[in-house]
């Protein structure tokens, strides 16, 4: 793996203590486990055939769609250890019948270990020679479970700042590694049995380590993607990904999505009108990117001040309405990393973050859990507006 250009194992910022922990990287296993339901888990052996499927037992069904199946499932020799057994489905129209969803999914968790993200315990090929991914056991649900439920779950800014600091913790570390999520949304973002919150779904991210290597545009759910990918750039950082971010912690306060349009036309108007309209004077640069298109005078509005964002996101406070002002820049040169946003000031001013043990907590987690990792990278859950993101070329030469 590409290791963090951080040499020590935890970095401290004026706001909060960044846990680096060292990545073992194996031939098919990695081995973070920070928050299975047993605490201290034994270590899968390493399955690499059908012979391996004998590690775990495959218990009830969880959830299905086209993309997968999810099998609740635990280690055979240690039945207190529970995990999630993602089951890829064949499909023929893919090389070697797999898609690159899983493809990628697998590499980037290889490559990644920490609390904030979901742990790969092993990989194995079933009797049909499907792909099955024994994945940390989250039964917590997700943060839309959460942020949809106004009758029964009440929360207020210490959650939202517990919430986004394992976020913004999960992403740096993404990050420092060189690793683009490119999906980041409320249903992406599982929660453990000790109430951390844990970044899912790698299904599109991918290496971004090269500054010169073109890549798709085609990435991110409409409602957490930023501008930039509108207007099909195909050179980006980390900046989509912190935008993404951003638009998770608007929704958080707002306890609705915050930019939520029918289409990338009403998405582009959205920002627009609830940003600011992407201009030269604003974002040096854009008129040149391919998918751009001019705007009429009578059709601008002018980047929204701070009395905007205190009408609409007052309870996040002075110096959390200047965080959320950060992630959310229009230009992506000058948008925070994740970085910034864990030096924030917002951080150490109060409320101070809750903690996990004092977190809202609702039931149901274990099938929302399936019914999250049944899903493809950039679909929303059932009853959210478009359901897919992207079409991705994933053929010979294709961007990715």
């Amino acid at each position: 793996m590409v290791q963090s250009p951080i040499t020590t194992q935890t970095v401290r910022s004026p706001s909060i203590t960044l846990t680096a922990p060292s990545v073992k990287v194996q031939a098919i296993r990695t081995t973070n486990a920070a928050s299975s339901t047993k605490q201290s888990a034994p270590e899968p052996t390493e399955p690499q055939d059908d012979d391996s499927e004998s590690d775990y037992k495959k218990g009830s069904r969880l959830g299905e769609g086209t993309y997968a199946t999810v099998f609740k499932g635990w280690l055979k020799t240690d039945p207190n250890f529970l995990v999630a057994i993602k089951k890829i489905k064949i499909n023929p129209d893919y090389k070697d019948g797999l898609p690159m969803d899983a493809i990628r999914e697998v590499k980037a968790l290889q490559e990644l270990s920490h609390p904030n993200i979901i742990g790969l315990h092993a990989v194995f090929a079933g009797k049909k020679q499907n792909m099955n991914l024994v994945l940390e056991f989250l039964p917590r649900g997700d943060l839309e479970m959460l942020i949809k439920d106004t009758q029964n779950i009440h929360y207020g800014p210490a959650d939202v700042k517990a919430w986004m600091g394992m976020i913004a913790r999960g992403v740096w570390f993404c990050h420092e590694n060189f690793i683009l999520h490119r999906d980041i949304k409320p249903n992406n973002l599982l929660i453990a049995a000790n109430g951390e919150v844990k970044l899912a779904d790698f299904g599109l991210s991918r290496s971004f380590a090269d500054p010169y290597t073109a890549m798709t545009h085609q990435v991110i759910t409409r409602w957490y993607r930023p501008p930039e990918l509108f207007y099909r750039a195909r050179h980006y950082s980390g900046a989509v990904d912190v935008w993404s971010v951003g638009t998770v912690f608007a929704e958080l306060i707002l306890r609705r999505p915050y930019l939520a349009g029918n289409t990338d036309i009403h998405q582009l108007e959205l920002i627009s009108k609830f940003v600011g309209t992407p201009m030269e004077d604003n974002w040096p640069g854009v008129s040149k990117l391919e998918g751009y298109v001019p705007y009429a005078k009578n059709e601008v509005t002018p980047v929204l001040g701070r009395d905007h964002y205190l009408r609409i996101f007052g309870s996040a406070g002075q110096s959390g309405i200047d965080l959320l002002m950060s992630m959310l820049r229009l230009d992506p040169r000058k948008r925070a990393t994740a970085r910034d946003v864990l030096k924030h000031e917002w951080w150490t001013s109060e409320p101070r973050p809750s903690k996990l043990e004092d977190l809202p907590r609702k039931g149901g987690g274990v099938e929302r859990m399936g019914a999250d990792l049944k899903r493809r990278g950039g679909e929303l859950s059932e009853g959210r507006g478009d359901a897919v993101a992207r079409k991705l070329d994933f053929g010979a030469g294709g961007k990715r």
